[in-house]
């Protein structure tokens, strides 16, 4: 991996990574844990869909912070087997820098190690034996029509639609809906009208909620089974 991969951070307070890339943080300002489940785990019906063999795919891993909150939600819900989560990153943190930001979450932070491990050694197919992960490095435009899974439920938590349109547009929108099961779903914080849009013309039936802390609204997606 070449040093133009990795994200290019600067911190705010000393604890929020912020993307110089995308001039936009990584996770809320106000309580990022919190967001990651009213967002995503709520937006997508989480945990009451949990079964055996679920697979969640993700548009922009991060800090990993919605890996591992679904992680703790898996464990708590008691489903056999491992958690299934892929996600696809253009810009990837180093081991180092994730810890950093994890530690504003004691909650996640305490079940981050054995990825933190794997992921300082450079492995981005990760198993800790209740998690089965691929983190999927390069532009997702490229990535994911390469892809071959199908995922349950989708976490669309790429930088801001204003700030990194890329990988919100109609194009990318038709290849999660191409990998999404039938009754699957997708949750976001934005409710961008071109990225809802882009979802119902992908065939998703799309709704609008209320969102987390100061945003007004976020989108939640269904395929139709």
């Amino acid at each position: 991996m070449t040093a133009d991969q990795h994200a290019e951070l600067e911190w705010k307070d000393g604890a929020i990574p912020v993307s110089q890339r995308f001039d936009d943080p990584y996770f809320s300002l106000e309580n990022g844990l919190e967001e990651t489940r009213h967002v995503f785990l709520s937006g997508n019906g989480l945990p009451a869909r949990f079964r055996p063999g679920f697979h969640i795919a993700e548009l922009g891993f991060g800090t990993g912070l919605n890996m591992l909150a679904a992680l703790i939600a898996w464990r708590a819900s008691g489903t056999p087997g491992p958690l299934r989560f892929t996600s696809f990153e253009a810009f990837p943190m180093r081991a180092d820098e994730i810890a950093r930001a994890l530690d504003a979450f004691a909650e996640a932070r305490a079940v981050a190690g054995p990825f933190l491990a794997a992921w300082e050694a450079g492995q981005t197919r990760i198993d800790t034996g209740d998690l089965l992960a691929e983190i999927v490095i390069g532009d997702a435009r490229e990535t994911l029509p390469r892809w071959t899974g199908c995922a349950d439920a989708w976490f669309l938590d790429g930088f801001s639609p204003a700030k990194n349109p890329e990988l919100w547009g109609p194009e990318l929108m038709a290849q999660v809906a191409s990998h999404t099961v039938p009754g699957g779903t997708a949750a976001s914080y934005t409710a961008a009208g071109f990225v809802r849009r882009g979802l119902e013309e992908a065939g998703f039936v799309v709704t609008r909620h209320p969102g987390f802390g100061r945003k007004r609204h976020m989108t939640t997606a269904r395929m139709p089974a």
